[in-house]
């Protein structure tokens, strides 16, 4: 892979929790040395970038409170796959600036199949973290775990009105969008009915709250993820700015950490919108526990996406009245997981393969058997064929 250490400031070796028994020991760390990067594995990238999002506050030492909480945690006995911190990301004269070094880095991570876990930074870096995979030539899947949609309005960008730039990219190689933990209270009604003639996925604050494995497939099949810490409750998240009474709890964001890192599908994840102006540890403690989580799914993948040979899996077939062909689903023999297959047309192959084998849920199975369309089944067949 190409040199990134360009990008990036070293870490100050004099505070870090690094006891021997701890998580930290074992980091490969941007210090004197920048780290060499093997295939696999997850990087640390920090990127306090927060110039589009009128009214932040820097303050100086946020990425190191982070590191001093997640280096003083524990690693399970299991973890194999090396965890490199990659220091902080320098800060463009641009805000532009710092966009295009992302995006190469993200890149450059990507294709050496190291999985780079973004921590900002408001939101608007996910479009850097989008923009990423325009080299890799292949339509994407982005899954935001927010309380709103972030269209906002015709402007210059910032962290409202991501979601309006990423779709203005042309050529644009996004397949699919899902959005986790909408209060549909804050949400304009013309952009919830532009997500459903776009045929994306939108599940609610309540939806989740009721059964958070509800987000489990939709999250098995990004490609990448961003987070908002903004739709967590204050209660769980404090914070001096962008309070909320409502949103996802502490240990329901971990767990959606956790199905995010057991994905074989996933490929990068940000954590971002993060604000501690109160000097605030259990803010510091709960982004190191949703890291931790993401490096344990990670290190707990199943392999067991059937992108090729389907013989280790469960076969079910369903005829439905509405579809001519007929629609299987696959159930993994390591993970009890489903997917349902998309009905293969040979003209759309080569463009839409990553997509023909959709995450599902057994519910989904269940109404198929009822001779009801899954959602899912729905949306996807109408973006690939309609």
């Amino acid at each position: 892979m190409k040199d990134i250490s360009i990008y990036f400031k070293s870490i100050d070796e004099n505070f870090l929790n690094d006891k021997p028994e701890n998580l930290g020991h074992g980091i490969l760390k941007n210090f004197s040395d920048f780290p060499i990067i093997e295939s696999g594995g997850v990087a640390l990238v920090f990127v306090p970038e927060y110039r589009n999002l009128d009214g932040a506050i820097y303050v100086q030492d946020l990425p190191d409170r982070i590191r001093d909480a997640f280096y003083g945690l524990y690693a399970k006995k299991i973890w194999s796959q090396p965890i490199y911190d990659l220091g902080t990301l320098l800060p463009g004269d641009s805000v532009q600036d710092t966009f295009y070094a992302l995006e190469q880095v993200i890149f450059e991570l990507v294709k050496n199949n190291t999985v780079p876990i973004i921590i900002g930074g408001s939101q608007d870096l996910t479009l850097a973290q989008f923009d990423a995979y325009k080299k890799l030539e292949q339509l994407v899947n982005l899954v935001s775990i927010d309380s709103m949609p972030d269209f906002g309005a015709e402007a210059d960008l910032n962290p409202s009105n991501y979601l309006l730039h990423l779709l203005k990219r042309k050529p644009n190689h996004l397949f699919n969008f899902s959005t986790l933990g909408t209060q549909q209270y804050l949400v304009n009604h013309n952009e919830l009915e532009l997500l459903e003639k776009l045929y994306f996925d939108v599940s609610r604050l309540g939806e989740i709250h009721a059964d958070i494995t509800k987000a489990e497939p939709l999250i098995r099949n990004a490609d990448l993820v961003s987070i908002d810490m903004l739709a967590l409750r204050n209660s769980d998240y404090p914070r001096s700015i962008f309070t909320a009474p409502n949103g996802f709890y502490a240990e329901q964001i971990c767990q959606i950490a956790r199905y995010a890192g057991l994905s074989d599908k996933l490929t990068s994840i940000g954590i971002y919108n993060y604000f501690d102006l109160d000097n605030n540890e259990a803010n510091s403690q709960l982004i190191a526990q949703i890291i931790w989580h993401i490096v344990d799914g990670i290190n707990n993948r199943f392999n067991d996406y059937p992108k090729t040979s389907k013989k280790d899996y469960f076969k079910y077939r369903v005829l439905l009245s509405e579809f001519k062909d007929e629609i299987i689903f696959y159930k993994s023999n390591k993970s009890e997981r489903w997917w349902i297959e998309i009905p293969y047309h040979l003209s759309k192959s080569s463009k839409y393969e990553r997509h023909m084998m959709v995450p599902c849920s057994y519910d989904d199975y269940k109404t198929a058997l009822e001779n009801e369309v899954p959602n899912l089944l729905w949306q996807t067949y109408q973006k690939i064929y309609v």
